[in-house]
C-alpha cells in the first residue's frame, strides 16, 4: 500500500504539467512510468497507447489506470486515476471561472501560443519515439517502414485537402492491412 501515494504523486504530476491533451502527455508518462520507474515496460506503453485509441476515454486517464492497476489492484488503478484527473479538473475550473477575464491579458494571451508550439513538439517527440520503439520490434523493418509513410502520407492528404475522415477507420483499415501483411501466408512480413 505504499505505492498508492506514489502513484497519485506521480500522475498527478503528470496531469498537472502537460498540456495538450493525450498525444502531448505521451512522452511524459513514457519518462515517469517506464524510465524513472519502471512501472510498464516500453512495450506495454506502446499497447496501453493502442488500445486505448481505439476505446473510449483519454489516452492518459486508460494509461494511469492500467499502469496503477498492474502496481498495486483495484486501489492502485483508483489512486493512479484519480492522480491524473484532479489537476486537470481543477485548472480546468479555475480558467472556466475566469477564461474571459484571462485572455483578454496580453501576457496570458501571448503565453498560450507559447504553450501551442511546445505542445505540438511534445506530440512529436512521443511520435518519434513510439515508431523508434516499434521498429525494434518488428521483424521485418522495411515493411513497417512503407506501411507507416503510406498511412502517414494518407493522414496529410486528408487533413490538406480538408476531408474528414474518422481516425476509428483509420484504425480499423490499419489492423486488417497489417493482419494481412504479418499474418496470413503469402506476406511478407510473416511471423513464425
Amino acid at each position: 500500500m505504499k505505492i498508492l501515494p506514489e502513484l497519485f504523486l506521480t500522475f498527478a504530476k503528470i496531469g498537472a504539467f502537460t498540456f495538450g491533451g493525450g498525444y502531448a502527455m505521451i512522452s511524459l508518462l513514457d519518462h515517469e512510468c517506464v524510465e524513472k520507474k519502471q512501472w510498464i515496460t516500453s512495450e506495454e506503453l506502446m499497447d496501453v497507447t493502442v488500445v486505448a485509441e481505439s476505446t473510449p476515454g483519454p489516452i492518459a486517464i486508460n494509461c494511469a489506470t492500467y499502469t496503477g492497476y498492474k502496481q498495486a489492484g483495484l486501489a492502485g488503478a483508483i489512486a493512479a486515476t484519480v492522480g491524473i484527473v484532479l489537476p486537470s479538473f481543477f485548472i480546468i475550473l479555475f480558467i472556466s471561472t475566469f477564461f474571459e477575464s484571462f485572455l483578454s491579458f496580453p501576457l496570458a494571451a501571448n503565453a498560450f501560443k507559447g504553450i501551442r508550439i511546445a505542445v505540438a513538439v511534445l506530440i512529436m517527440q512521443a511520435a518519434v519515439k513510439m515508431i523508434k520503439k516499434m521498429l525494434k520490434k518488428t521483424p521485418d523493418k522495411s515493411v513497417s517502414i512503407a506501411f507507416a509513410a503510406v498511412f502517414f502520407v494518407i493522414v496529410l492528404a486528408l487533413n490538406l485537402s480538408g476531408i474528414r475522415f474518422s481516425t476509428i477507420y483509420l484504425i480499423l483499415i490499419a489492423g486488417i492491412a497489417s493482419f494481412c501483411i504479418f499474418t496470413l501466408p503469402n506476406g511478407k512480413g510473416v511471423q513464425k
